[in-house]
């Protein structure tokens, strides 16, 4: 699913506010991180995540890892922060309205 650049914006938006939740550091991507995010992505949809100096991976590369491990989408990409968004499958959780083109 490509965000188109209205909804990429939305979701930019609703990012701003949020802490990191997912940290990647010296041990990079393990399986069990991936597991975390996954589990992470499923219960908030949208997700800021943090990479550390001590990482091997920048934070574009991890996004970019992150996305493609879990079928998510890249949102955006500053710093060493990236933020990252899936549609849940969860019908308890409340999902986010994305905006149409």
């Amino acid at each position: 699913m490509a965000l188109s650049k209205k909804q990429i914006k939305q979701l930019r938006s609703l990012a701003n506010h949020l802490n990191p939740l997912i940290i990647v550091g010296k041990q990079d991507l393990s399986d069990a991180a991936l597991k975390q995010a996954d589990e992470t992505l499923e219960k908030h949809e949208l997700v800021k995540c943090s990479v550390l100096d001590g990482s091997g991976l920048s934070a574009k590369e991890a996004a970019e890892r992150l996305a493609e491990s879990l079928h998510a989408e890249v949102v955006q990409v500053i710093g060493n922060r990236c933020v990252i968004y899936r549609r849940t499958h969860d019908e308890h959780v409340d999902a986010i309205t994305l905006v149409r083109e």
